[in-house]
């Protein structure tokens, strides 16, 4: 099953993929919870509830193309990715292959839908593209054996772990330079476990302006989606709706020579076998007052608020 959430006169609401359509649970079954996460917490009952709706015909339905889609998952209660997660990826960037997962955080307001724009910020011109196969958490866990990690994740979907390298190298923690605004681009949906099947030995493509960059498969994965399940649930819980991202193979352009950095008027393709594909439109950020602070306070001046903080 492929659930989707796509944006409405009322509100983001969540639908299942049929063909070239979308059945909106919202008419078809008012009962579900409306929105991505709240739906994969309900639990085995309500996901089966969604998949009946597929053999409704009175289901209310839209052409899929007709649809502005957003993130699967609006707003991640928790957004992990990790780094030098792929074989290849760790020989290009000359790093040391890792022997333990090297999770770091993405804020949840990163996030962005499958076809929607992504900013080259003011603050810095090395923006990097990074395709990577992501896992949505279905239920509360902790402790999770791998063996058993297969049981609390939700689906499978498309992420854009956009990088802006200067900021990322200069903290350890990586988390700045991987949570500016609209650096989060996921979807196009959710794709079942039973649908998907085995997550490990799909293809994984990423395109600039229709250049191939990245080609491999998620079986070049050192730590893989189980393991980096049992990892996590060691330190903390995962909740429903955590996103976690699988790392990225070779091909970024910062391992490029000379690099190869996003530009605005790029666009970036990344598409994985078995799910989909998101793409995504660069463009500069928008020359904005800043928002939230008293106006005799704010400066327009991006380098000297930072300087001055």
């Amino acid at each position: 099953m492929r659930l989707v959430t796509f944006r409405s006169a009322g509100g983001a609401r969540v639908g299942v993929v049929d063909g070239d359509e979308v059945i909106d649970l919202a008419g078809a079954a008012p009962d579900l919870p409306h929105d991505m996460a709240s739906l994969l917490a309900a639990g085995p009952d309500a996901m089966q509830t969604a998949r009946a709706a597929l053999t409704r015909r009175e289901a209310p339905r839209r052409p899929l193309a007709s649809l502005s889609l957003a993130a699967p998952v609006l707003r991640p209660p928790k957004f992990l990715a990790i780094g030098l997660n792929y074989g290849a990826h760790v020989a290009e960037s000359g790093a040391a292959r890792p022997e333990v997962p090297l999770f770091f955080n993405k804020q949840s307001t990163c996030v962005v839908g499958p076809f929607d724009e992504v900013q080259v910020p003011a603050a810095s011109s090395l923006v990097d593209y990074e395709g990577e196969l992501a896992f949505v958490i279905a239920r509360r866990c902790r402790h999770v054996p791998a063996t058993r990690a297969s049981e609390v994740i939700g689906g499978y979907m498309v992420v854009n772990d956009v990088s802006v390298r200067d900021w990322q190298f200069r903290s350890p923690t990586m988390t700045m330079g991987k949570s500016f605004d609209t650096h989060g681009p996921t979807g196009p949906w959710l794709v079942t476990p039973d649908e998907l099947g085995d997550p490990h030995g799909l293809r994984l493509r990423t395109w600039v302006n229709g250049e191939l960059r990245q080609d491999a498969t998620t079986d070049d994965l050192i730590f893989d989606c189980f393991a980096m399940v049992e990892h996590l649930t060691t330190a903390f819980t995962l909740e429903p709706g955590d996103v976690v991202a699988t790392g990225t193979p070779a091909g970024v352009g910062m391992a490029m020579t000379p690099p190869r950095y996003l530009t605005a008027g790029d666009s970036v393709r990344i598409d994985i076998e078995g799910i989909g594909a998101i793409e995504n439109s660069v463009v500069s950020e928008p020359a904005t007052t800043p928002t939230g602070l008293d106006p005799q306070l704010a400066t327009t001046d991006a380098s000297t608020a930072v300087s001055s903080s």
